[in-house]
């Protein structure tokens, strides 16, 4: 009988390559939990976007033990790691596989309002025009009074684009003169070692079938989100916390 994937380990591994790229993730993360406490009631339920495995909808879960999440990601390699570590997390966590900002994603959603909706390192990777879907879909999915927190990359654009580069130079002061080849190795070392995992061998056919990987496209600097937002019906549209291009952005519905 085969052995079943460590899939808590699969996880773990996961959080260690993000915050090889992020030192202050997990402080992003403490900042959205504090703006959902001060924002929400005591049962709330939020879409996660982009879920991956299910790193914040763990850490939403377990800061609030009335809440419920539905996680929504279209790669069913880290779907299936974060339903083999997290499963159901008694019966408040359910798992979406959709592709956001596809005309169909919110079909495949279990129910058709939410109090809110959080994304961490997730929606840079839109095209601009499913990212404005995206937002026309969140202002029609979101309750009023709703919020939403994209806590991401989300560099300047014009006028301001020339404050990218001191950001960038700052951040690779951090890396003391690494190559720029070698920010990558932590996240293609889990890839790797995910990818000899025999129970995901399906599922990293799959992937490929739909070629869920990150493709490269244009950056979509911060005034891009705060327009699109504000003309899907939302207000309050502000950084609530940022470190350089590294930022947390928040609106209500």
């Amino acid at each position: 009988m085969a052995r079943e994937p460590n899939w808590k380990g699969l996880l773990r591994g996961w959080d260690a390559q993000q915050e090889a790229f992020n030192p202050l993730r997990e402080h992003r993360f403490s900042v959205m939990l504090d703006v959902l406490g001060a924002s929400l009631p005591r049962r709330f339920t939020a879409l996660d976007l982009g879920s991956g495995p299910g790193s914040l909808s763990e850490r939403v879960l377990r800061r609030f033990p009335a809440a419920r999440v539905v996680a929504v990601d279209y790669d069913p390699v880290t779907l299936r790691i974060g339903q083999g570590a997290l499963g159901g997390f008694g019966g408040r966590l359910t798992w979406a596989d959709a592709k956001l900002g596809s005309p169909s994603w919110t079909a495949r959603l279990p129910q058709r309002k939410f109090d809110a909706a959080v994304s961490t390192t997730a929606l840079h990777w839109l095209p601009r025009d499913d990212l404005r879907g995206l937002y026309r879909d969140l202002g029609r999915l979101l309750r009023k009074g709703g919020v939403f927190l994209d806590g991401d990359h989300l560099p300047w654009g014009h006028p301001d684009r020339q404050l990218n580069r001191v950001a960038e130079a700052v951040r690779r002061q951090h890396y003391r003169g690494v190559p720029l080849s070698k920010e990558w190795t932590a996240w293609r070392e889990w890839w790797d070692h995910a990818e000899k995992v025999p129970g995901l061998a399906p599922y990293f056919a799959e992937r490929k079938r739909r070629a869920a990987h990150h493709p490269r496209t244009e950056e979509i600097s911060l005034d891009v989100h705060v327009d699109a937002l504000r003309r899907a019906g939302f207000r309050d549209v502000a950084v609530v916390w940022q470190y350089l291009t590294n930022r947390v952005l928040f609106a209500r519905r």
